[in-house]
């Protein structure tokens, strides 16, 4: 009875509910499974329940919490938005232009509608719901647990992996660490739930980051972490083992999703300070392990319970990394930092136009889902490369996901697609690393959609599409589609465009001849042969100008 104590008890009805999960707790093999629905109690016991599970590890979770706010007032950053701003993007990062994003798991098992599987699982009115029913039975006897056992991933080579990532060409790889479902691919101290301890039993990610290093990349981490506070609460509306406190710790809080479809400010999901330590605790916990140069967040830090513990987490990850000399990255979404503080991330998504800030896209190469599922699509290479070129052009950089299989392959349409990103990067790389935007971003008839989820409404490009970027005094000038006439015309680079500067030579990235040139009023027109000689998806022109003489 003294674990009954230190639990607040709102009202006599909780008491058996929280007297069953702490019985569950400590004697699973005597306690019958409980999957009745549970969607009437209140927020709060909820929430114990799931306290209590995860009490465990309380002291591993303090001593970390400990030193993260200790970590905020020591260095150049102080847990508040006014002194994040004064945050400044590192040239690493503006250099590497691309990287790899990782969606693997657990949800990689059933491989069937997205990587929302396990919410979608337990939610009547989905088609992932018809699929479990019709594939593993009712959601009281097969939960989403019951795929941790199936999930081997025995055919898994992390070096592979990473020189696969390095051929493709990308400079940052940003695996996620834990996603929604609450299963970490890394070697937590702060759950049971974890792939170093259930499944593959192994630290997936450790063993990645330590390829993905010798290969010379920088390594980024991803947490979803926070939106597990709501994201089984389907669960709890049905005869399902999320109802079960023995898996307390495994399915959350469960939370029902006030979702808001306006804005983020008007989300009233509860979400409690212990929940919130929790989160704070295992993205330090992350840091502190793997040292990523990268931390990217989804959508949800920006809900307004959140921020007090984003800006502790922002304040102690760039402190810890000025200790060590570096300087690293906060990716966000929407607006759940403040402008300066991180890079805006937009998700499925680009711009019109340059942005002063540097941002990124991260996109999917698959289009259904992040994680793998059977019988999905994909883009092209020419796609992807065509999306990088727009995208560098207007400031930003692209990270580029894939969904291995539960058994650790990379499927080879997914393959394909890098190695002939990195076939065309090794030809046109010097136009795309370590470049920054030009006065503006290109010309052309074809116009993007802003803004987030549109990759896949795209239209082709032409031969008339151009985007821009500069280095080392050089101008480089990609064309979206071969001009089959024989001709390309730059509208853009005219005499006062230019500055008065002299254009002495052009060449085309990936022939050894130079291309014939003539400046014109209405820009400069370029002679190029009627194929583009083993080059494709988008061409790209170098041009020099005459140095002024001193």
């Amino acid at each position: 009875m003294h674990t009954i104590c230190r639990i607040r008890v709102q009202s006599w009805w909780t008491l058996p509910f929280l007297l069953a999960g702490i019985l569950a707790a400590t004697s699973t093999s005597q306690t019958a499974p409980q999957t009745q629905p549970t969607s009437s109690l209140d927020a709060e016991t909820m929430d114990q329940t799931w306290q209590h599970a995860s009490s465990k590890y309380d002291s591993q979770r303090a001593a970390l919490l400990k030193e993260v706010r200790s970590a905020t007032t020591q260095g150049p950053y102080r847990a508040d938005w006014q002194s994040l701003q004064k945050y400044e993007v590192p040239d690493w990062y503006k250099d590497a232009k691309f990287g790899i994003f990782i969606h693997w798991g657990v949800y990689s098992v059933p491989a069937f509608g997205s990587e929302w599987y396990p919410r979608n699982m337990y939610r009547p009115d989905t088609e992932e719901y018809k699929h479990h029913l019709a594939t593993y039975g009712r959601q009281s006897k097969f939960g989403y647990k019951d795929f941790i056992p199936m999930f081997h991933a025995e055919h898994y080579d992390p070096a592979a992996w990473a020189r696969l990532f390095k051929e493709a060409g990308a400079k940052y790889v940003v695996p996620v660490f834990e996603h929604h479902d609450g299963f970490t691919m890394y070697d937590s101290d702060l759950s049971d739930w974890t792939a170093a301890k259930m499944g593959p039993r192994r630290d997936l990610w450790g063993d990645l980051a330590k390829s993905i290093r010798a290969e010379g990349l920088r390594l980024g981490a991803s947490s979803h972490r926070v939106e597990h506070n709501f994201f089984l609460d389907g669960g709890r509306k049905i005869d399902s083992d999320v109802n079960d406190p023995q898996y307390a710790a495994f399915y959350g809080p469960a939370h029902t999703w006030l979702e808001s479809k306006k804005t983020l400010l008007t989300d009233w999901t509860y979400v409690s300070d212990a929940y919130l330590d929790d989160w704070l605790a295992r993205d330090a916990e992350i840091v502190k392990k793997y040292q990523p140069d990268l931390f990217y967040f989804d959508w949800w830090i920006g809900q307004p319970r959140v921020r007090r513990h984003l800006t502790d987490f922002a304040a102690f990850y760039y402190n810890t990394a000025a200790g060590r000399s570096s300087v690293p990255v906060i990716n966000y979404k929407i607006d759940a930092m403040a402008e300066h503080s991180a890079v805006l991330d937009i998700e499925r998504g680009q711009l019109n136009d340059i942005r002063p800030l540097y941002w990124q896209t991260d996109t999917s190469i698959s289009n259904k889902s992040w994680g793998y599922i059977e019988h999905d699509s994909f883009k092209s290479s020419q796609t992807i490369v065509q999306q990088l070129v727009d995208i560098i052009s207007k400031n930003g950089n692209l990270l580029v996901n894939i969904g291995p299989r539960s058994d650790g392959t990379i499927p080879d349409e997914i393959q394909s697609v890098l190695r002939e990103v990195g076939a065309w990067l090794k030809v046109n790389g010097e136009a795309i690393y370590g470049t920054r935007p030009w006065k503006i971003y290109g010309e052309g008839p074809t116009k993007i959609i802003e803004g987030a989820f549109h990759d896949t409404d795209v239209q082709a490009f032409t031969d008339h599409d151009f985007r821009f970027t500069t280095k080392n005094g050089q101008l480089y000038a990609f064309e979206l589609a071969w001009p089959s006439s024989g001709e390309a015309i730059i509208h853009s680079l005219t005499a006062t465009q230019l500055d008065g500067q002299k254009i002495s030579a052009v060449t085309l990235l990936g022939l050894s001849s130079p291309v014939t040139f003539e400046s014109r009023p209405d820009g400069l027109h370029l002679r190029v042969p009627t194929q583009p000689s083993g080059n494709k998806f988008t061409y790209c022109y170098k041009i020099a100008f005459q140095q002024a003489r001193p």
